[in-house]
């Protein structure tokens, strides 16, 4: 039986490792197309240009990289920020022809375009969308294989995308495609330069990832120029909660001069209408160019026709198309920088640019939207956003909306309030109109508490706080769907979450900690002192899984011994069988061991003395891998995943600023580019974009609380747009070599500590950095944790 074993292991590592050198050589190949090149304009499409702004972003970082769990799974596509509508092309591989080696439909290494999708997740490893695929073509309508037949192999050299447009040159066709969007529409237009066929195929059935559809409906409509139907896809998370039911309707500029529909592999021609759960139409046209406009719904057929008509049906594509960078120019233009090099303003504004594309708004324009609950709800003063990925971006993009985006973070914490009503808990994970799930601990705690302390009052926040409370003692039903706490009773039972109870237990215990460290802040403003106090203590339980002879946060058994098996560098992605690493989280014991940056003083603490943690951090850094999206993360710090991004400001906590600075810049530097890789792992919904945005500036948000540590700017000067207010970050001594800071001036004050407090800035500041060359050793006179 051992030898059994022992031979499936290693054909299980055999076929492992043939896999993995068939994605280098993916990924190899991909390199060859190392720039963004603009496609050569053809003569019977107009000059477009990017805003003044939308110029230095590059869409297509974080689009390729090594596949899978080091790619940024961006997309180059057009949308507007929030929107519903996320248009862009779908990728194929040479290699099996495959597209499922990025979960937003598109990826850099690819040669193939398979067509152009509305909906989709931006930086996230989960695939959902890949809505009504529109796919041009001069090819007979009569093939079989829809994926092998209508592909279209493109060059990246005849790309061209900005914020709010996309275009390719298909050249095996001599198609021009180009696309824009509304919040709820996307906007098509294909331009045939040769003559021929002139077809448009619309695969209604479609999914990113080659997940699950049923229940598709076309109906074809002549003599409006119109198609319309529904689908119910199943992806990544929309499974989880009985699949995800869209509507959409097409509106084109040309009559159809032939029409049918694929039922299956079946093709019926002159069918108007069809129900099946495989289901494609075609149309042709005579002119030489197409133009659609496609409304989406979440609710009915009818919405999608009003979201249509009202925001795209009076207006052409260049119209469209300027109110798109429109849009973009003002959300870039809240943060105006001096400074720096021309690739590092393109990576700024590309991460700004990121930052804006996630959640999505889910109402339509009537304010209807489908609720957790499944039932149809009425928006009154707000917009319903849905696909919150808070795991990630409670740490980095949420704190930058309660900045630079006030409205647009009240109305998400609205909707978060509103699920929990519909659902029976606030979310972890929230897309479409369900909980996903994903992830651990509750991170909507951190969101709803930071934002009330920055001072964002104007939702329900006592149902808000009553909601967190719940998760944070109760048990969910094990009939609810609704997102908890999996460990809650062993986490309350023995104020850590045993290893015994489920997987995760030392992520679990670190993330609940935090979670309750904000719902006690929260208490505080809320003049709840039992509740500050209870939840306080609870925020201590991450020392009880530090190990103080291993010096390292370890699994324990509910009878109080550490788990024997212990490994700190092994990474969960390379522990076949979890041996090791069931207790954490995407990450080895040693990127988790730094994950408590709301009690820095208690997390020095724990370990032998000050220099030991000042070594050993800096150690953490000083042996990751200098190289951007390796194949593997290593097991020391990894910029590509959550649970270490914030471990750089903890040498402020033991006066070593110095190394904070040093080792945050060595990050800027080379855990980001302006190529499409450009990012060192999944973006997360701009959790990583984020992060840049922050640290460039200079200062960087702890969390769930309403602290920023400091660090040093990488631009000259900057200011941030806080609705009335403004933000304004300056430097003396400035020069890209200098990457230390000597002093920190707020309004003119030399600071005694490197941090500040939201209020400090919100009603307008000047924080000016002196630079200098070599290290200085400023030291906190003040304990950022006593003012918590």
């Amino acid at each position: 039986m051992k030898l059994l074993k022992r031979i499936a292991k290693v054909t299980f590592i055999a076929i492992v490792t043939a896999i993995c050198v068939v994605l280098v050589a993916i990924f190899i190949a991909s390199n060859k197309y190392n720039t963004i090149v603009k496609a050569t304009p053809n003569n019977r499409i107009e000059n477009i240009s990017p805003g003044q702004l939308g110029k230095f972003v590059n869409t297509f970082i974080g689009t390729g990289g090594f596949p899978y769990w080091v790619c940024g799974f961006n997309f180059p596509g057009a949308t507007v920020p929030f929107g519903m509508v996320r248009l862009s092309p779908e990728t194929m591989s040479f290699f099996n022809n495959t597209k499922d080696f990025s979960t937003s439909g598109y990826y850099y290494g690819d040669n193939k375009i398979l067509g152009f999708s509305h909906t989709r997740l931006a930086g996230t490893g989960a695939t959902d969308g890949g809505h009504f695929l529109f796919t041009p073509t001069t090819s007979p309508i009569d093939k079989i294989d829809f994926h092998l037949d209508y592909t279209h192999k493109f060059s990246h050299k005849d790309e061209t995308a900005f914020p709010g447009y996309y275009r390719v040159a298909l050249n095996k066709e001599a198609i021009v495609a180009e696309l824009t969007t509304t919040e709820r529409s996307g906007l098509h237009r294909y331009t045939f330069t040769k003559e021929g066929n002139r077809n448009l195929l619309v695969h209604i059935t479609n999914t990113t990832g080659n997940h699950r559809s049923k229940d598709g409906f076309v109906n074809i409509i002549p003599k409006n120029n119109e198609i319309e139907g529904s689908v119910r896809t199943f992806g990544s998370f929309a499974s989880r909660f009985g699949g995800v039911q869209v509507f959409f309707v097409a509106k084109f500029d040309q009559p159809f001069s032939d029409y049918g529909i694929w039922d299956g592999q079946k093709l019926d021609k002159k069918v108007l209408s069809k129900k099946s759960d495989s289901l494609k139409i075609y149309l042709r046209f005579a002119p030489e160019s197409i133009n659609a406009k496609v409304g989406i719904s979440y609710v009915s057929i009818e919405n999608a026709r009003l979201n249509l008509e009202t925001e795209a049906g009076p207006f052409n594509f260049a119209e469209i198309l300027q109110m798109a960078k429109d849009k973009w120019e003002r959300k870039l233009a809240l943060i105006k920088i001096e400074g720096g090099s021309l690739e590092e303003k393109k990576v700024f504004y590309s991460a700004l640019y990121r930052s804006f594309q996630m959640p999505t708004i889910f109402n339509d324009l009537n304010g209807e939207y489908k609720g957790f609950d499944k039932k149809i709800h009425q928006t009154t003063d707000f917009n319903y956003y849905t696909d919150l990925s808070l795991w990630d971006t409670f740490r980095t993009v949420h704190p930058l909306f309660n900045l630079i985006a006030k409205q647009e973070q009240r109305d998400m914490l609205v909707s978060l309030v509103e699920m929990s009503k519909q659902g029976g808990s606030l979310p972890r994970w929230p897309s479409g109109y369900g909980y996903s799930n994903s992830m651990l601990g509750s991170p909507a705690d951190m969101v709803i508490a930071e934002s009330y302390l920055k001072g964002i009052h104007n939702f329900d926040v006592h149902l808000a706080y009553k909601k967190m409370r719940q998760v944070a003692l109760e048990t969910i039903p094990k009939d609810s769907s609704a997102a908890g706490r999996e460990e809650i009773n062993g986490y309350l039972t023995y104020g850590y979450c045993p290893t015994e109870f489920g997987d995760e237990a030392v992520s679990k215990t670190l993330e609940y900690a935090w979670a309750d460290h904000s719902i006690s802040l929260l208490a505080k403003e809320l003049q709840l002192p039992e509740d500050q106090a209870l939840f306080e203590n609870h925020s201590k339980f991450y020392k009880n899984v530090w190990n103080p002879d291993t010096q390292y946060f370890q699994p324990r058994h509910k009878d109080g011994r550490f788990v024997e098996k212990f490994k700190p560098l092994q990474l969960t992605y390379t522990d076949w069988n979890d041996e090791y690493t069931k207790d954490y989280t995407e990450g080895s014991a040693l990127q988790w061991r730094w994950a408590v940056p709301y009690d820095t003083d208690g997390l020095v603490s724990l370990f032998k003395n000050k220099d030991y943690f000042v070594d050993e951090l800096n150690n953490f850094f000083a042996k990751a891998d200098p190289k951007m999206a390796t194949w593997t993360p290593g097991s020391y710090y990894w910029h590509g995943n959550e649970p270490d991004i914030h471990a750089a400001y903890l040498f402020n906590a033991v006066d070593r600023p110095d190394l904070t600075q040093k080792w945050v810049r060595w990050i800027l530097d080379n855990k980001y580019d302006n190529s499409y890789v450009g990012i060192d792992g999944n973006d997360d919904a701009g959790t990583l974009s984020a992060w840049y945005i922050f640290s460039s500036l200079g200062f960087y948000p702890i969390a769930g609380t309403d602290i920023y540590q400091l660090g040093a700017p990488l631009f000259k000067n900057a200011v941030l747009q806080m609705g009335e207010h403004k933000l304004t970050i300056g430097t003396e001594n400035y020069d890209p070599k200098n990457i230390y800071v000597k002093k920190i001036l707020l309004n003119g004050r030399p600071l005694d500590r490197t941090w500040i407090k939201h209020d400090e800035i919100a009603e307008g500041a000047q924080l000016t950095f002196i630079m200098a060359k070599e290290p200085q050793f400023l030291i906190n006179k003040q304990s950022y944790k006593s003012t918590l």
